[in-house]
């Protein structure tokens, strides 16, 4: 495993992040994979040297945090040994202040993620979406009490316009307050959109960024004769994703190609292109089986010459943006 800076603070993240949204209660969804099931996938990711892992509060309403804490601290022997990111601002309750970024929410949000995770503390707290019914100025500071009280000790975002995240870091600058120091977006070889301008503000300001959907939801993971359509995902329940885009098949020929020329599979490509991009800290990536773990961790070691790169992105054409509500 590798290890880098995220963004330009100190702390040392690996450089594939588990995420742990597929963690929860079966009886919430199907795809859910217990406490018991996902063990040994999280034991073999920890035995590669991964250390970042990336939950949130709604994850299967707070089950993917009680998950992710109890093999946390089963598998690792000491708290400051990992990287635990969790994130806040979807809806929690029936409450009319049970959602959003407000300091009501923040402040009752992250002693309950502490309680579920069973730690005093989370290394990376992230606004999981732009809150416009609360002043910037009100959640960047409550963000701030909650670093300067030790519950939270690094802050990140997750996807939003580059004007609102512009918006954030200015209002915490001008106060003298906490920055964000990651980005968590959506980006991957079939969704380049943040190019635009989210990606060159993180390069221009010292923000790391953290690829969630790095495989878009396992399109870019196998052939083509094999995998479902992009448009076949869509229609699946609680399947998020782009819609579907003309030239999609032949990105995906470019991956196969340069899959087969190096004799590793399309995923492990997928991801060596992430591994890549200069801004990209770390792709977040999602296994319900240990084996998945085989092609995510190789990607680490794909060095990709610069015409591979250049092949990979060589078919990209702009799509409409999506995802931002």
């Amino acid at each position: 495993m590798q290890y880098t800076r995220l963004g330009s603070s100190g702390l040392k993240v690996s450089r594939i992040a588990l995420g742990m949204m597929s963690y929860g209660d079966p009886a919430d969804e199907p795809w859910f994979l217990s406490a018991d099931a996902a063990e040994p996938i999280l034991r073999r990711a920890v035995e590669a040297g991964v250390t970042f892992f990336d939950t949130a509060d709604m994850y299967s309403n707070g089950v993917s945090e009680e998950v992710t804490g109890r093999l946390l601290r089963e598998l690792f022997v000491r708290r400051d040994d990992y990287v635990l990111a969790t994130k806040v601002f979807y809806p929690m309750g029936d409450g009319p202040n049970d959602r959003g970024l407000s300091r009501a929410h923040l402040m009752n949000s992250i002693d309950a993620s502490l309680r579920r995770l069973g730690t005093d503390y989370v290394d990376l707290y992230q606004i999981h979406r732009w809150d416009p019914e609360t002043p910037i100025e009100e959640t960047m500071q409550a963000l701030e009490d909650l670093v300067r009280v030790g519950k939270v000790r690094y802050l990140g975002a997750s996807l939003m316009y580059a004007w609102q995240f512009a918006k954030a870091q200015y209002t915490a600058a001008q106060a003298g307050g906490t920055r964000f120091v990651s980005m968590q977006t959506r980006y991957n070889l079939l969704y380049r959109e943040e190019e635009r301008e989210m990606i060159p503000q993180c390069a221009d300001q010292g923000v790391g960024v953290l690829a969630y959907s790095p495989l878009a939801r396992g399109v870019l993971a196998a052939p083509r004769a094999t995998a479902p359509t992009v448009r076949e995902l869509a229609e699946q329940p609680g399947r998020l994703r782009p819609p579907a885009h003309p030239n999609d098949a032949e990105i995906l020929a470019a991956v196969e190609k340069v899959a087969a020329g190096r004799s590793v599979p399309p995923a492990t490509v997928a991801l060596a292109w992430l591994l890549a991009q200069p801004i990209v800290v770390a792709p977040i990536v999602g296994a319900t089986r240990p084996d998945h773990l085989t092609d995510i961790l190789a990607a680490v070691d794909l060095s990709l010459s610069t015409d591979e790169v250049a092949a990979l992105a060589a078919p990209y054409q702009p799509r409409m943006p999506f995802g931002y509500s």
